[in-house]
């Protein structure tokens, strides 16, 4: 029988729920989709541990009512057995976005506890947790590198979960890793670069009176339209704020507010749900947050001088990104008119990895991966350098639904392969870098 979250969604009662919590909980429902045993490797193997093998964006909820990975985690459990013995693997790199404390409902209660909150992540997943610990003991070193949706994880808590693991972290909720032969590959999630997803402590700080607000404003609108989601997506009238003059380019402080209200104007028209615009929804007690908000309080409006930005918060946003982008260690920033509609175009990710590693001779770089945006890609450029996105494990994709659960493999070597593959329904392992891939 093949589960259907959608459908387990729709029947399960708020008495089943508590029932279904528990039984994780204990460590019995992980183990219903535990599919046995590894009995064959994902390829047929080299004779030398020469690939590194990378997979983001698996996002595992707290609860299986408030994932985005359900149907899929069995095979992910398979993957992870299967990997164990294909006897070329050296490393297994999970780019970012393991975990997800962003795919909530805004119902969701509030809680203060963010290590509890990951800790009943990782006993809601434990057996994806058990094989991850023994494909280290396989013989594979396992990397992770922070996402958005878990840049609040602490290294701590991960690390007793998986004792023997390797943390790739450089700022807090970032991370880069250098491996290969010679350390010209370099994996990260890619949410560095984004507007809406990078760690941003400047935005709030006076509003909250502290640097604590890691959170971006991307982690309101998640909850949102997670929200939206599993309402079963309903289509609501939403009289959202309009914006009816748009700033000359010239200025380029409200233009880029103004470029900033076009991109959360265009997804809010998008997810609708039940939840009014003025109702204060966002409960939040974490990271420096202490209060109720609306979903108006980080939307864009023109105040009566004319000037664009959010009534509460994130106001003014485009007056920090410079600084974020320091805090954040960027290496090639770029301004704020170029980054808002970049967050939104899966291409721009390729440019950002053009800009910070391929192209830039402070480093020595031939291949960069990123996750983040769930679209599969392989990109060979003029000089022989590649970028490569591992995509998704999620179950419904809709980014990119030609190819389910994505995964990387780069053979280091003298010279360096990259390619993109699927791990279909039936377990077969399918090379779709053509298929995602454009050569420069």
């Amino acid at each position: 029988m093949k589960f259907s979250r959608r459908r387990f969604i729709k029947t399960l009662g708020a008495g089943a729920g508590m029932c279904f919590v528990a039984m994780n909980t204990s460590g019995c429902s992980s183990d219903l989709f535990d599919s046995g045993s590894g009995e064959e490797p994902l390829w047929e193997a080299g004779e030398t541990r020469n690939k590194i093998v990378v997979i983001s964006d698996t996002h595992l909820g707290i609860d299986d009512r408030y994932t985005e990975t359900f149907e899929n985690r069995p095979y992910l459990i398979k993957f992870l057995q299967r990997l164990q013995i294909t006897s070329d693997v050296r490393e297994l790199v999970i780019a970012g976005d393991f975990l997800d404390e962003w795919f909530l409902p805004v119902y969701y209660p509030s809680y203060t506890d963010q290590v509890q909150f990951y800790k009943d992540v990782i006993a809601n997943n434990k057996g994806v947790f058990r094989e991850l610990n023994n494909v280290i003991d396989s013989g594979i070193k396992l990397v992770y590198v922070p996402g958005n949706h878990d840049l609040t994880l602490e290294a701590e808590t991960l690390q007793k979960a998986i004792p023997k693991l390797v943390q790739a972290r450089d700022v807090r909720g970032l991370g880069a890793y250098y491996t290969g032969d010679r350390n010209e590959i370099v994996i990260e999630h890619g949410h560095r670069y984004d507007v809406f997803s990078a760690p941003d402590t400047i935005t709030n700080a006076e509003l909250c009176g502290n640097d604590d607000t890691i959170l971006p404003a991307g982690y309101f609108y998640a909850r949102y339209a997670a929200t939206w989601v599993l309402e079963g997506k309903p289509t609501v009238a939403k009289d959202l704020p309009e914006v009816s003059v748009v700033p000359d380019q010239s200025d380029t402080d409200q233009y880029g507010a103004y470029l900033y209200y076009r991109v959360l104007s265009s997804v809010s028209a998008k997810m609708t749900p039940y939840e009014s615009l003025d109702q204060k929804i966002f409960d939040m007690r974490i990271n420096g947050f202490n209060d109720v908000y609306t979903y108006l309080d980080f939307y864009p409006a023109q105040e009566g001088d004319g000037t664009i930005t959010a009534p509460v918060l994130y106001k003014h946003i485009q007056r920090s990104w410079a600084q974020r982008q320091t805090l954040n260690k960027v290496k090639v920033p770029i301004d704020f008119i170029e980054a808002v509609p970049g967050a939104v175009n899966y291409e721009a990710y390729y440019t950002r990895a053009k800009a910070n590693y391929l192209e830039n001779p402070d480093e020595n770089v031939d291949v960069v991966v990123f996750g983040h945006t769930h679209v599969p890609a392989h990109r060979d450029t003029a000089g022989g350098k590649c970028y490569v996105n591992s995509g998704t494990w999620i179950d419904e994709n809709n980014e990119y639904d030609e190819a389910e659960r994505t995964f990387a493999v780069i053979t280091t070597g003298d010279e360096n392969t990259a390619a993109v593959y699927s791990y279909t329904d039936d377990g077969t392992v399918v090379d779709i870098t053509a298929k995602v891939g454009i050569d420069e």
